[in-house]
């Protein structure tokens, strides 16, 4: 399977480098050298059950944090934890994307990040709408083994035009959200698209379907990954992607709950 992914393309090319090499005795050829000494090096790859054992370990410790942040920070300095972690989690996303990083220490470091901003996030919805914060969660892994199910069955592919689209979708959205943010810090208000109006509703949908379709490119690179023969340290890319989505997910679904419980 070929890749749409030119990133993907030049590490697969790299994987495909020969899995072997013959070292030749200085002086090959005269009397009592006549064989070369073949030496195996072998080629650890990615499998899937590799890729899902290191999503598990992310969203691991990203609940974990979440759970510890919940616990022990008070009401009173939840907006401080939730900037912090939010510009730390963006910081390390954006490097771990541009310089496709699968070192795991950045990576734990970013799902711990975004653990300690889902729950100070977590905490002051919950504070506000009593049971929000489960009817988030149940709803994101629905969606997410609904996508899954979905993808194995080849009820919805990855062609390259569906992944044109959908990336450029996503791109799209976070530039409208960063105006929407900009437009927020200069009014003091939540902005257009995240005030509960019929707008807001409309655009938290739209979020959430582009993030669910977000997934089923994500399934296709690691499919294509693992045909590849990519090396076993980029399963940490593929984990990382599927937990950037989740927590997408989450938040749009736990912002559009929130609409509807408004009095």
């Amino acid at each position: 399977m070929r890749s749409t992914n030119p990133v993907l393309r030049q590490l697969a090319t790299a994987a495909h480098q020969p899995a072997s090499r013959v070292d030749v005795p200085v002086g090959y050829g005269m009397p009592g050298y006549q064989h070369p000494v073949a030496v195996q090096t072998g080629r650890d790859v990615m499998t899937l059950d590799d890729v899902v054992v290191k999503t598990v370990s992310l969203l691991g410790a990203t609940v974990m944090a979440a759970a510890l942040t919940w616990a022990l920070v008070p009401t009173t300095a939840l907006a401080p934890v939730w900037i912090a972690s939010m510009v730390i989690g963006l910081v390390l996303g954006l490097v771990i994307s541009f310089a496709q990083i699968t070192n795991p220490v950045p990576l734990f470091a970013y799902a711990i990040a975004e653990g300690v901003f889902l729950g100070a996030v977590s905490e002051a919805f919950q504070t506000r709408w009593n049971g929000i914060v489960t009817q988030a969660v149940i709803a994101t892994l629905s969606v997410f083994f609904v996508m899954a199910s979905l993808y194995k069955a080849r009820i919805i592919r990855a062609t390259p035009r569906f992944t044109r689209v959908v990336i450029g979708a996503s791109i799209s959205l976070v530039v409208v959200m960063l105006l929407n943010l900009v437009i927020a810090l200069f009014t003091g208000s939540a902005g257009p698209l995240r005030d509960g109006s019929g707008i807001a509703i409309i655009f938290s949908l739209i979020c959430i379907v582009v993030a669910a379709l977000m997934f089923v490119t994500n399934f296709a690179q690691i499919e294509e990954s693992i045909a590849a023969e990519l090396p076993r340290k980029y399963g940490w890319l593929g984990a990382y992607g599927i937990l950037v989505e989740l927590v997408w997910l989450y938040l749009e679904i736990l912002r559009l709950i929130s609409y509807f419980q408004e009095d």
